[in-house]
């Protein structure tokens, strides 16, 4: 995917995740993050976008903390979120393709990493929003879903913080069932994950697979949702769950 995509996956992602808390209202409960609530959610995209707006338009090279929550709730809350979510996508669409700063997964260029980071962290949540809010999520589309496992899996817990591990070594194999290809195979042991696009080389068994339509994929690799379908050792499907918060 092109990173004018993310950018404007990013713009409608924000969006909707502003109009399903505006609906829910800022005390309702996010069922996909039981400690949170609505506000909560909005405190900590809205403070993200901020972050990762100020490592393009500044130009950090080095990593910068996240800032505070701000003190506001309610219709307040609602215009700082939208403030900063439009500022976010304006300094994407607007920067040089060779801008220079930091960036913490591999990708072709910082500009191209932030636009599609900060694409997939809001639509999971714009899930929580919507989640909060009731009735059926929007939903996405495969290649954007799978392209949020490949950053997942290849990326976010290849990482020496990643706590997916395994006293013994297992291996999961994720399948999705409506994008040509889409297919990993992590080998999880009491290191971090090792993620590859493909299924298991010659003679290596998955020990369990989830399977199903990428975007349910994306959710429930996510935590969001459960899986679609697991067969084999379930309990490599569990481990995920329990240990695979980012």
């Amino acid at each position: 995917m092109e990173t004018a995509e993310f950018v404007a996956i990013l713009d409608r992602e924000g969006r909707s995740l502003a109009t399903a808390a505006e609906q829910a209202g800022t005390d309702a409960k996010v069922p996909t993050c039981p400690e949170w609530q609505v506000r909560d959610l909005l405190r900590h995209t809205g403070a993200v976008h901020r972050w990762a707006t100020a490592f393009v338009a500044e130009g950090h090279t080095s990593p910068r903390p996240l800032g505070g929550p701000p003190d506001l709730d309610g219709a307040a809350l609602l215009t700082w979120f939208r403030e900063g979510h439009g500022r976010l996508v304006d300094t994407l669409a607007g920067a040089s393709p060779d801008v220079r700063c930091w960036q913490f997964l591999p990708a072709p260029s910082p500009l191209a990493f932030w636009a599609r980071r900060q694409a997939h962290e809001t639509a999971v949540h714009r899930f929580d929003a919507e989640s909060a809010r009731g009735g059926t999520p929007t939903g996405i589309g495969p290649a954007f879903a799978a392209d949020g496992i490949d950053e997942l899996l290849l990326g976010f817990h290849a990482r020496d913080r990643s706590r997916a591990r395994t006293p013994e070594p297992r291996v999961l194999r994720v399948r999705a069932t409506d994008a040509d290809g889409a297919v990993w195979t992590v080998r999880l042991s009491p290191e971090p994950p090792v993620a590859q696009r493909g299924d298991a080389g010659p003679g290596e068994e998955a020990d369990c697979e989830v399977a199903g339509p990428a975007a349910e994929l994306y959710f429930a690799l996510w935590n969001r949702v459960p899986f679609p379908a697991v067969t084999g050792d379930t309990s490599v499907a569990e481990l995920w769950r329990a240990k695979s918060a980012v």
